[in-house]
């Protein structure tokens, strides 16, 4: 295959190795600077330009996104999505990746242990956010921060709020996430590459420093993760729509919480602590995956006019529960169930025998109108018509400006 490396820093331990593995497998590559592309939109079909000239073919590209340029890259690779172009991890993927709240946000909603985390932006909300995740010592980490960077360990409640406070006058966006002390500074790194973990090691603080990262000055070790380990990383790796991620784990009382789902992990901490060859267990992943690119399901589904992608709760007391799909009647109503989600548990492309269960998800492509019709729906009351006020717009003098 014609393998393109999107990177900045074609000297790094990571690219060089991705370069070198796919070299030795005999395949073609080649590491091009993201912010030298131009997105080219003029022709009749999606195109790109490197360095002034027509891009040519690629099989695949393997994205290494710098956080300093996440908007542009992801534009970039976006665009070689829309060209048909094989990429492990999409533009959608690396933006929820980059965002510590986003990322937050989706893998709360699909039953991912995670540390107690709160947003606010507000000062009065400080404090209650504080005891909300379990009072000080309380960890605030900077949206966007890499490599520990943006991560600060507050001893105290007031500590906590001066921190908080300046971030927010400085136009920072900050999250307050409890500190899982049984952790004892150390966290797991797990390499994922598509539906497996090919590598992880465990990172140790030194000294007094909380934040395990190897740039911190923290040391690596092999560890061989139990299958519950091994399930969160690749299910959040999936769900944040990545096929190769560095999945940060806190070892807490009750199991995994994950912290961190890396779009771009380097490769020297755990190649050097597992001896493993995981560059070449990437690039052997894109060889085998490259003629089924990644596709926008909902961007091309929905393309049918009358027809999309819907998401159908089994509710406690509905029609569906005891049945069957195949008894459901949903295929003669033009309805194909994609996905089946029960708990943590996903069962793609179900079978019609397959039991339906309270609380159920169902991800379905169909007719719009036939779905719409099968969510009940809420009672309304009709919000009575009042006669415009004597005075609509209030004085000048009364209008406060809160912003």
């Amino acid at each position: 295959m014609k393998l393109a490396i999107l990177s900045r820093a074609p000297r790094a331990y990571s690219t060089q190795r991705l370069r070198a593995a796919a070299e030795q497998r005999g395949h073609e590559v080649k590491v091009l600077n993201t912010l030298r592309f131009a997105i080219d939109l003029s022709g009749e079909e999606p195109d790109l330009q490197f360095r002034g000239r027509q891009l040519s073919d690629y099989d695949a590209i393997l994205p290494r996104i710098g956080a300093s340029i996440t908007y542009f890259g992801t534009a970039v690779v976006r665009q070689f999505e829309q060209m048909d172009v094989y990429t492990p991890n999409t533009a959608n993927g690396i933006s929820n990746a980059r965002d510590k709240l986003r990322a937050t946000q989706i893998l709360s909603r699909h039953n991912i242990g995670m540390p107690a985390t709160a947003f606010v932006r507000n000062r009065a909300d400080v404090r209650p956010a504080i005891e909300r995740v379990g009072g000080a010592p309380v960890v605030i980490k900077l949206l966007q921060g890499t490599q520990g960077i943006g991560v600060i360990l507050a001893p105290e409640v007031k500590v906590a709020e001066a921190i908080i406070e300046t971030l927010h006058s400085t136009n920072q966006n900050v999250l307050i996430q409890r500190f899982v002390s049984e952790s004892r500074g150390r966290d797991i790194r797990a390499l994922v590459v598509g539906d497996r973990v090919v590598a992880a090691m465990r990172r140790r603080a030194e000294g007094d420093e909380f934040r395990s990262n190897v740039h911190r000055g923290g040391s690596v070790e092999r560890v061989e993760l139990s299958p519950e380990y091994e399930q969160t990383a690749v299910r959040s790796a999936q769900i944040m729509g990545l096929r190769v991620a560095g999945v940060d784990m806190l070892e807490g009382e009750e199991g995994p919480l994950v912290m961190e789902v890396n779009s771009s992990p380097g490769l020297q901490g755990i190649e050097t602590a597992t001896q493993l060859d995981v560059a070449g267990a990437i690039v052997d992943y894109i060889a085998n995956q490259v003629a089924f690119p990644e596709i926008d399901v909902r961007q091309r589904l929905s393309v049918s006019t009358g027809y999309g992608v819907a998401e159908l709760l089994v509710h406690n007391h509905g029609d569906f529960v005891g049945r069957t799909i195949g008894e459901s009647s949903l295929s003669e109503r033009d309805i194909t169930v994609l996905t089946l989600h029960r708990g943590t548990q996903v069962i793609p492309n179900p079978r019609n025998r397959v039991t339906l269960e309270a609380g159920d998800r169902l991800l379905c492509f169909g007719k719009l109108e036939e779905m719409r019709s099968m969510i009940p729906e809420r009672r309304r009351r009709r919000a009575k018509v009042r006669k415009l006020p004597a005075a609509p717009i209030p004085a000048p003098e009364q209008v406060l400006d809160t912003e």
